[in-house]
């Protein structure tokens, strides 16, 4: 048979032709490769002999490279579009210049992905699921002579059929609901398709094999706009539900005011946007709430303290037998059942007769999630204003300030994904997007001066302070005390701060030269760099702490000179002529220039660990210990230079009535012209960029010497450790020509 993975295929082939009487029942080893593939129950076998049944992979070589034949083992799409409509109007009214625009964008979000690989195992699963009984009601009489004996069909137990089940007998033209064994693994990939599968199916209470937006779960693109209760209730011809998602389609809208005039020799900026942002899509009532509960203004069958208010969250000591309120909660502010304030809801917990945290609820038969427990998002209004504005003090000497606030949309984990909200209770400590995301907000206010340094003004120093303040940045956060479980999610909770000084120096053409040169002192600190920053200590239990540190980009001393020199041309030039025997000079470097650009700054944080672990491994546990702080270590300083080197050409032709003119720039450009080998990025328990410290860490030579082959693992490790990623890229030289007409 043709196969498109024929290095995969040679495992299994291996197996099948020299296994020989190790996988016949009875001894004999006349058993083909095909005779061996018809059988049944052979699954285990396979594997304990490194073959490879259906959805399986290779194993890794040493964890380090995936192993020869390892096939991708997903399949997805990524569907996106995008309306937008921008309009822009600008006139001058006196001495005003007035700019004045309006956008709309909707973007419209597909996407599908399937576990191709774990295909083969659900359906495994999924086919006979349904006859794991015998039919003990209907014996069947053998006579074996000495003795009677008693056999039982299978038992059919409809109820717990499957629908790939059923689908799969009809397509062999079986009784859709018979108690033939089925063997899957009997038949060709060709055979099946996913419209075999109901949703369900492939959801299998929450251990997905799909996950999908805007398409069905076969992976078919859906047409309109499902409703969110389409989720729960909608059904199919067959009575399955299609679980349907429907696209995501957020809203954006924006209006902004400008206008530049001058007043008393004082130039303004002025403007103010105003910013729209709808997610457009449901968002949980109380993010601590998978199902409905009752308000104190709800409840009347008991006395709540006069402190409460009338939407706050009823608290209760069992949800179907309930004897007295222990606490409640409004906005994760907790109170216990005096009405006073808690920090930690253990307290009320311990009342209940569960243990857990126990909401009054709506009903409290209910088991699933529904949209009842959801809203639609609030859009988000932000005004953004912005002022600007520069005035002389002298002849040489100019003050200029801004403030600006801008926003910016969530940028990730912010869509509503149903399919794990579903499930929750099988999902204990998982991670849920948070569909309910607020966009992120930045302060920048900036203070200079400048002032030249002559009389001929050819030469400028520039002095500013900057301070820009970030907040609602996203980051993981724990959910501690929701019912019915804990999850994690993302919230609008990290802060930053970025403040500095910047000293500029600018010298305009003289003799051929022109120079800009730049210092920047600069302090980033904030909660986090990142928005999955948090991540692991929020999953070990840790709180959602806050503690301002370096973040990822703080870099300290930032300096940039940019260097232009060029030769001129005609009367302006300012080079070597050579002059021929006729008395003709040629400027043989005119229009020639220069220029050179060279950036240094000291290194960006990293977080230092005190333990060694296998980074050049995947796969592996690699739990690491702080050393220091978050953000405590630097990296080295850095250095870069990159040199431009051209000539313009002036190129003419046609009559003199219709001449026509074209410039060619012809180029040499060298980047990181000195080689330098800087260093990107370290690993965190050496400090060094070419080596973790695991191959010769005293705690770890018992594991490298249990390797099928020591040395060749050393080798290949060292190889693998060496990453070229974590230096910057070395000298490229380019040579180029580009023609302006």
């Amino acid at each position: 048979m043709v196969t498109p993975n024929p290095l995969m295929s040679n495992y299994t082939t291996y197996v099948f032709n020299n296994l020989g009487t190790y996988i016949n029942p009875d001894g004999s080893s006349d058993i083909t490769g095909d005779e061996y593939y018809s059988m049944t129950g052979n699954t285990d076998l396979i594997l304990a002999n490194l073959g490879l049944p259906n959805g399986y992979r290779p194993t890794d070589v040493y964890s380090l490279w995936y192993n020869t034949g390892r096939q991708y083992g997903g399949y997805g799409i990524d569907d996106r579009t995008q309306f937008r409509v921008f309009t822009s109007f600008s006139a001058d009214i006196k001495n005003h210049a007035v700019q004045v625009g309006f956008e709309f964008e909707q973007r419209t979000e597909r996407g599908y992905n399937v576990s191709s690989l774990g295909l083969w195992s659900r359906m495994r699963q999924l086919a006979n699921f349904h006859l794991s009984q015998l039919d003990l009601n209907n014996p069947t009489q053998v006579d074996y002579g000495t003795y009677d004996a008693y056999y039982y069909e299978r038992y059919v137990d409809t109820t717990q059929q499957r629908w790939f089940d059923h689908q799969m007998r009809e397509a062999l033209g079986m009784n859709p609901y018979g108690n033939e064994w089925l063997d899957v693994d009997s038949y060709t990939p060709d055979f099946y398709s996913l419209d075999m599968f109901s949703a369900d199916d492939l959801l299998l209470d929450g251990n997905n094999m799909v996950s999908y937006f805007g398409y069905d779960h076969t992976g078919k693109r859906t047409a309109g706009n499902n409703s969110f209760d389409d989720f729960f209730t909608a059904k199919d011809g067959n009575q399955n539900f299609t679980r349907s998602i429907a696209a995501f389609r957020p809203i954006y809208m924006a209006g902004y005011i400008q206008d530049k005039f001058d007043f008393k020799d004082i130039k303004f900026n002025v403007g103010v946007r105003i910013d729209r942002f709808d997610a457009n899509q449901p968002v949980l009532k109380n993010k601590y709430l998978f199902y409905e509960a009752k308000t104190v203004a709800e409840v009347n069958n008991f006395t709540h303290p006069e402190n409460m208010g009338d939407d706050y969250i009823v608290y209760v000591d069992d949800a179907s037998a309930l004897t007295q309120v222990v606490g409640y909660m409004n906005n994760g502010t907790w109170y216990d059942a005096n009405g006073n304030e808690i920090a930690d809801p253990q307290v009320i917990a311990q009342q209940t007769t569960t243990g857990r945290i126990t909401p009054y609820l709506v009903d409290p038969n209910e088991t699933q999630v529904t949209s009842k427990a959801f809203k639609d998002y609030e859009p988000q209004l932000m005004f953004m204003p912005r002022i600007a504005f520069a005035f002389p003090i002298s002849e040489e000497a100019n003050f200029f300030a801004h403030y600006d606030v801008l926003t910016q949309r969530p940028t990730s984990g912010y869509r509503l994904d149903p399919l794990q909200y579903y499930y929750i209770e099988n999902r204990v400590g998982s991670f849920n997007n948070n569909p309910d995301l607020k966009p992120q907000r930045t302060t920048d206010y900036e203070l200079g001066f400048t002032q030249t340094l002559n009389e001929r003004k050819n030469a400028a120093i520039t002095l500013s302070a900057f301070y820009r303040e970030m907040r609602n940045l996203i980051q993981v956060v724990a959910v501690n005390y929701a019912y019915p479980v804990n999850y994690l999610t993302y919230g609008n909770i990290d802060f930053g701060t970025v403040k500095g000084f910047t000293v500029a120096y600018d010298l305009r053409r003289t003799g051929g030269v022109q120079l800009t040169a730049s210092y920047t002192l600069q302090f980033a600190d904030g909660t986090g760099s990142g928005a999955t920053e948090a991540a692991s200590l929020i999953s070990n239990g840790q709180p959602n702490l806050r503690t301002t540190v370096p973040l990822d980009f703080d870099q300290r001393h930032a300096l940039v000179c940019n260097v232009d020199y060029r030769f001129g041309s005609g009367s302006n030039y300012n080079g070597p002529v050579w002059t021929k025997k006729n008395g003709k000079e040629v400027k043989w470097l005119e229009n020639v220039g220069a220029n050179m650009v060279i950036r240094t700054g000291s290194g960006t944080p990293y977080t230092a660990q005190s333990n060694v672990t296998p980074e050049a491994q995947f796969g592996v546990a690699k739990r690491a210990i702080l050393d220091g702080s978050v953000n405590g270590s630097r990296l080295p300083w850095q250095v870069r230079a990159d040199l431009r080197v051209d000539k313009n050409i002036d190129l003419s032709w046609g009559s003199a009535e219709n001449k026509k003119a074209a410039n060619l720039n012809i180029y040499l450009q060298v980047l990181n012209v000195l080689n330098t080998r800087n260093v990107l990025n370290v690993y965190r328990y050496t400090g060094n960029a070419n080596d973790d410290g695991y191959l010769y860490a005293a705690q770890t030579q018992a594991l490298i010497g249990a390797q099928n082959s020591e040395q060749s693992f050393r080798d290949l490790y060292s190889v693998k450790i060496n990453n070229p990623s974590n230096y910057s890229i070395p000298r490229r030289i380019r040579l180029g020509v580009m023609l302006d007409f």
